[in-house]
């Protein structure tokens, strides 16, 4: 099986592939079996066909036995597909291979590779993989539940470190050291160029789709996005919102450049689940950033509507927790999220508080209106309450996001 390893730029797929090369080589797998090549290093800066790097691959594993393949950021190449699975068929090897781009798995792998690779999809840190990183350590104990430990012996509390990570996010390079603004704002500006030009713009101009010629553009409906993480969104809203802001621009222009920035792993979109009639809906989905540190930086670290950002970190968590996750329907109103994973269903909805008696019937009231046997939860993030109210499950946010 090919191992491909997708997801947004800098959330570590270079590394993880480093890491497994390591892995082998301790497990005493000779180093000249361990082949890598980095398709953005200057060494490959000619390879651009799949002709070119299926003959230069060859080369190098020429005499070796069962070679081991490492390809980063291979959908540099043209027609990549096609070189990987000439070498899957005529050389006995192992293969890994990452991308920044959904595309990498839209194209030709469907049929070239089609029940012969395995994707692992990857996501910048869940809020236990940040306190990791930072060294920090909790304990579930009595009187320590909301503390947490530095390698320096300091005390942290849990909501300090959550504040962080809400509003710095959790890519891994800017998670090792304590947050810096000016840093993640040189960081965050970099990955954006980065991911809107080289990811977009100039791959679109170069695999011969529908070209997307605006940068402008494409950052004004990234910014729509990012400002509207959790509420419905369509091609059609966003392009009557251009419209009235001045800008002639058709729906289905819009809908190129939401794909093109879902593509680059920018966004998720989530569907809706009518609960009564057990379908999925095609109009009026919506969209989550794939790490608070994008919102943070698109909205210039205003930290505004902090509360959409809690529903958007509880996605995410879903997510690495390996659920499908849909917006669920109801005829008055909605659940925020209908979480399904091997025949498991959760109904969850998300607030900040539900001290206010009409908050809570507020957020209960469409979870007692289904009327199934599966889970029913309310992720909170402020406040003390029963464990159980009326059979659903009132969690606190940082237990479940570290799993208490």
């Amino acid at each position: 099986m090919v191992k491909v390893v997708t997801g947004v730029r800098r959330c570590g797929k270079s590394t993880l592939l480093d890491m497994m090369r390591q892995h082998l080589a301790k497990s005493g797998i000779p180093e000249r079996r361990l082949l890598s090549f980095k398709m953005e290093s200057m060494e490959f800066d000619g390879i651009d066909d799949y002709r070119t790097l299926y003959t230069l691959v060859r080369a190098r594993a020429e005499g070796v036995g069962h070679p081991y393949l490492f390809f980063d950021e291979l959908q540099e190449v043209t027609g990549w597909e096609r070189a990987i699975n000439g070498l899957r068929v005529d050389l006995d090897c192992d293969i890994y291979l990452t991308g920044s781009n959904a595309f990498l798995l839209s194209s030709e792998i469907s049929t070239l590779l089609s029940g012969r690779y395995v994707e692992i999809e990857m996501q910048p840190l869940v809020f236990a993989e940040y306190l990791d990183f930072r060294g920090m350590s909790w304990s579930e104990s009595s009187g320590k539940a909301d503390i947490a430990e530095a390698a320096d012996g300091s005390i942290v509390t849990l909501e300090s470190l959550f504040e962080e990570y809400r509003h710095y996010g959790g890519f891994p390079f800017l998670a090792l050291s304590p947050p810096d603004q000016e840093e993640h704002r040189i960081y965050c500006r970099s990955l954006m160029e980065t991911v809107i030009v080289r990811d977009i713009l100039e791959r679109d101009r170069r695999r011969g789709r529908r070209a997307l010629r605006s940068p402008d553009l494409l950052r004004r409906i990234c910014d729509f996005l990012a400002d509207n993480v959790g509420n419905e969104s369509s091609a059609h809203s966003i392009s009557r919102a251009l419209r009235a802001e001045g800008s002639s621009i058709s729906s289905e222009t819009v809908d190129a450049y939401m794909n093109a920035l879902r593509e680059a792993y920018l966004f998720y979109e989530v569907r809706r689940y009518d609960i009564k009639g057990k379908s999925l809906l095609k109009t009026n989905k919506k969209h989550y950033v794939v790490d608070p540190a994008i919102r943070t930086f698109l909205d210039s670290y205003r930290g505004t509507d902090q509360g959409r950002m809690l529903e958007n970190i509880v996605y995410l968590q879903l997510r690495y927790d390996g659920f499908e996750v849909s917006v669920g329907k109801l005829r008055d109103g909605g659940i925020d999220f209908v979480a399904e994973r091997a025949g498991e269903r959760i109904y969850i909805q998300v607030t900040e508080t539900m001290l206010d008696p009409a908050t809570q019937e507020r957020e209960l009231r469409p979870l007692l209106a289904v009327k199934d046997a599966f889970p029913k939860m309310v992720v909170v993030r402020d406040g003390r309450y029963p464990k159980t109210i009326d059979g659903v499950r009132i969690v606190k946010l940082i237990d479940f996001l570290l799993k208490r």
